[in-house]
């Protein structure tokens, strides 16, 4: 046998070389390409987490470095009757996100939507009064919190509260406890769990009497001295360039900035579709036709380059606010899992994420992070 020895210095470029190679083999991801900016995460369903989904689980063990529990911590699903929680869903939910490193985010505490039914009501189907409601709300978020507590990163503590006029919205809490219900839910949530992060969490955040309400609830809630370190703008958007307009979006990132708190894109998703209204009204039902589901069997060329071009644009937009903007996720995996193919007209076909139905990841975000 013949025995050839390599010089030292050419062992190291041939070491150096081999390493290289692997290392161009290796995907980009989302997750290392805004790394220095946000955190970027996505929803999750209970399908991904049961694992009927791997290739969405795929997608996002790869690329994020967050998640939020699409539907399995609201409290109709985590806490269905009085004296019994559901903790099966949102326990692996939770130790899904451990066991990948990821910052976990609770949603939500306080929902009047998907509200555990028996929750604002007494024995006759009548409002129980202020004293129970206000009992009732403290025992289930820090029964909730209390159980994950230093395990998750931070919690959506109210959602939705206010209407696009910057009134209080008409909710049980609302109309029961009033407008204290919401510093009592930021104060009971902070007790359960000192260290969590908490936030608001809102849509049409771009409509000025809406965010003016939330800056100022955001003040009243520091000047008390309760904890509040996020703002959630969720963005259910279109891909038309003026809904919203970036200068809209602007306007809301800076003034909630102003107060101190971070400001975070929650549920983002871009429908492709025509527009139909306005907000994220869950209750919101139209009639499909044929004009309100154009493309039932995918995309044209032409609207899948103005979503790409709007994603993109959205995308550029928030790395510029990376200063202010702590968190964006994307609300969902892949197209085909979308809540956008059912609302606010079911049983259309929408485009909405950054993946598509075949798990591909679509040009505009290939494109950012590749090069």
């Amino acid at each position: 046998m013949k025995i050839t020895f390599i010089p030292a210095a050419l062992a190291l470029i041939l070491a150096s070389g081999c390493t290289s190679s692997k290392e161009e083999q290796a995907p980009a991801t989302m997750k290392d390409h805004f790394k220095d900016d946000f955190l970027i995460g996505a929803a999750i369903n209970v399908p991904l987490l049961n694992g009927e989904d791997q290739k969405a689980d795929s997608i996002v063990s790869l690329h994020y470095n967050s998640i939020v529990a699409e539907n399995c911590m609201k409290s109709m699903e985590i806490h269905p009757e009085k004296d019994r929680y559901f903790w099966d869903e949102a326990d692996a939910f939770v130790k899904y996100g451990e066991d990948r490193d990821m910052a976990v985010i609770g949603h939500c505490l306080v929902w009047h939507a998907q509200l555990a039914p028996w929750m604002p009501y007494d024995e006759n189907g009548g409002y129980v009064d202020k004293e129970e409601m206000t009992a009732r709300m403290k025992e289930h978020i820090q029964t909730v919190v209390g159980r994950y507590k230093g395990r998750i990163k931070g919690w959506d503590v109210v959602n939705e509260c206010i209407e696009d006029d910057g009134t209080w919205r008409h909710t049980p809490f609302y109309d029961i406890i009033g407008e204290e219900f919401l510093p009592l839910a930021f104060e009971y949530a902070h007790e359960a769990d000192p260290d969590a992060e908490l936030y608001l969490n809102d849509y049409s955040m771009y409509k000025p009497a809406k965010r003016d309400k939330y800056v100022e609830i955001i003040r009243d809630l520091k000047k008390r001295g309760l904890r509040i370190d996020g703002m959630g703008m969720q963005s259910h958007i279109g891909y038309e360039a003026d809904d919203p307009d970036l200068s809209e979006y602007q306007a809301v990132i800076d003034s909630l900035a102003s107060t101190g708190v971070k400001v975070m894109v929650t549920e983002l998703d871009i429908s492709a579709l025509p527009f139909v209204m306005q907000g994220a009204d869950t209750d919101a039902n139209f009639e499909l036709t044929d004009e309100l589901n154009p493309f039932p069997d995918g995309l044209s060329e032409e609207r899948a380059a103005l979503w790409n071009e709007r994603a993109a644009s959205l995308m550029n937009f928030y790395k510029k606010n990376s200063d202010k903007i702590s968190r964006v996720t994307w609300w969902g995996t892949h197209d085909g899992m979308s809540w956008r193919n059912d609302w606010p007209v079911k049983g259309r076909t929408d485009y909405p994420l950054p993946f598509d139905r075949d798990y591909n990841l679509k040009p505009f975000m290939k494109n950012m992070i590749e090069n």
